[in-house]
């Protein structure tokens, strides 16, 4: 007798789901929770535009002891969700009151897949740091999803008060972000996420497997601090501009001339997961736009625009034609050993003070960046070797030296370089002046 695999019988049974899967149709919120607690189906949804507090009205909320608005606990389901737009009142979250960290839309089911949706929030409303939907059941596919999220408290002012629970926050946060990844072979394409709140635009924790991301938009907004300076009322003024880290002079205020992100991160990662992909995404006027630090991840054809930092990236990390700008901020942090990076500087400048093209440290990386389209910056950012990054990522904090060992930078963007005094066993080639060079056994082909 043949011994049959695990993969043919799994691909017989998914093919089984789907011969038997039911087609639905439905049209309100209430069919949505019901069938998303099924297995095997295949639901379309009527396009349109569907209130949440017609599902949950004011009187179910009083009484109601579940904290997510609809839990998709069902799997082998297919969602047409096309055209469909839910929106979400945040006063609800405000009513229920939940947990900090409660999110509201959440996928514990495997094996679906969700087609089209649209979430967005309105109202005036907080949440206690939850996020608009999480994924954490396995194998589940989501594309052209969207969310236009808001609910955060303060907004406006981005990361200058501080970030939760560290003791040095001067402002008490309550924040909301946008999609949440848990679960493991989880895959995203097309969505976005246009974050008008102080939290995450897409992010990972708990250490999933293999996540995929494709096509994929994260968009904050900015604000200046000189704007910030300018107001005689509200939360900031009221502590007198205190902030949480301090700036390159030892001080704990708000500094003029530099630009904030009003959002957190457009796609972050927590702790260690393994095999992490994202090919032709876009972060815009986020904080960091792929901060990836402690984590190995592998990052194609991806691009920023106006972040404070562009991308912040760990151990045993690929970047492939990948594209930023310094516009508000560096552009590259390398934290971590073993990475390969090719790097497209966009020619793109501001008013706003940036201090460094990018900073590097640790063992065995390579670092290629080039101009793009062949058009070079005209304001000079030096690119700094043995660094680390600011406090905390602030662009207004000091930096530090840090070892650099067996470095090979290629840097093809005519900006200047300063070697610190614990760089070592390093090859520079460079178009660009060598204004500083304090390390050892450091090799320069000026081209």
């Amino acid at each position: 007798m043949k011994i049959i695999s695990r993969a043919f019988l799994f691909s017989l049974l998914f093919i089984s789901y789907v011969v038997e899967a039911k087609k639905i149709k439905i049209n309100s919120l209430q069919a949505l929770a019901k069938y998303a607690a099924e297995s095997g189906n295949t639901i379309t949804m009527e396009p349109g535009v569907y209130k949440l507090t017609d599902y949950l009205t004011l009187d179910s909320i009083k009484t109601r002891k579940i904290y997510q608005y609809i839990t998709f606990s069902g799997s082998n389901n297919i969602f047409n969700l096309k055209g469909v737009e839910i929106e979400l009142d945040t006063e609800i979250r405000t009513l229920l009151n939940p947990p900090i960290h409660s999110d509201e839309f959440l996928i514990t089911g495997s094996n679906n897949t969700f087609f089209g949706l649209t979430i967005r929030c309105v109202g005036q409303g907080t949440s206690k740091g939850g996020t608009v939907l999480q994924v954490a059941g396995a194998y589940n596919t989501l594309k052209e999803i969207t969310l236009h999220v808001a609910g955060s408290y303060p907004y406006g002012y981005g990361d200058l008060f501080g970030k939760g629970k560290q003791k040095e926050t001067t402002i008490k946060h309550r924040k909301h972000s946008g999609l949440l990844v848990t679960g493991n072979e989880t895959k995203l394409y097309g969505c976005k996420v246009y974050n008008r709140s102080f939290g995450h635009c897409f992010f990972i924790q708990q250490h999933p497997k293999n996540v995929y991301f494709e096509d994929c938009y994260a968009e904050g907004e900015v604000r200046s601090t000189d704007e910030i300076l300018a107001e005689t009322s509200g939360p900031a003024f009221e502590i007198n501009f205190k902030t949480w880290t301090q700036n390159r002079k030892g001080e704990y205020v708000v500094t003029p001339g530099y630009m904030k992100s009003l959002c957190e991160d457009g796609f972050r990662t927590y702790g260690k997961c393994e095999n992490i992909t994202f090919k032709n995404c876009t972060a815009k006027n986020t904080r960091g736009g792929f901060e990836l630090r402690f984590n190995e991840a592998r990052l194609e054809n991806c691009k920023t625009i106006g972040t404070e930092r562009a991308y912040w990236i760990g151990d045993n990390t690929t970047m492939i034609n990948c594209k930023g700008d310094a516009n508000y901020g560096p552009l590259l942090f390398v934290e971590g050993s073993n990475v390969d990076v090719e790097l497209m500087v966009d020619s793109a400048e501001s008013d706003r003070k940036v201090h460094s093209l990018i900073t590097v440290l640790g063992t065995n990386n390579k670092v290629v960046l080039k101009a793009a389209e062949g058009k070079k910056r005209t304001q000079e950012l030096p690119i700094l070797v043995g660094y680390t990054p600011p406090m905390h990522g602030e662009s207004m904090s000091p930096y530090s030296q840090a070892e650099v060992n067996k470095l090979h930078l290629i840097n093809q963007t005519g900006m200047p370089i300063s070697i610190g005094e614990m760089a070592k066993n390093s090859i520079i080639e460079t178009d660009g002046e060598i204004i500083e060079n304090k390390g050892q056994s450091i090799k320069v082909n000026k081209k």
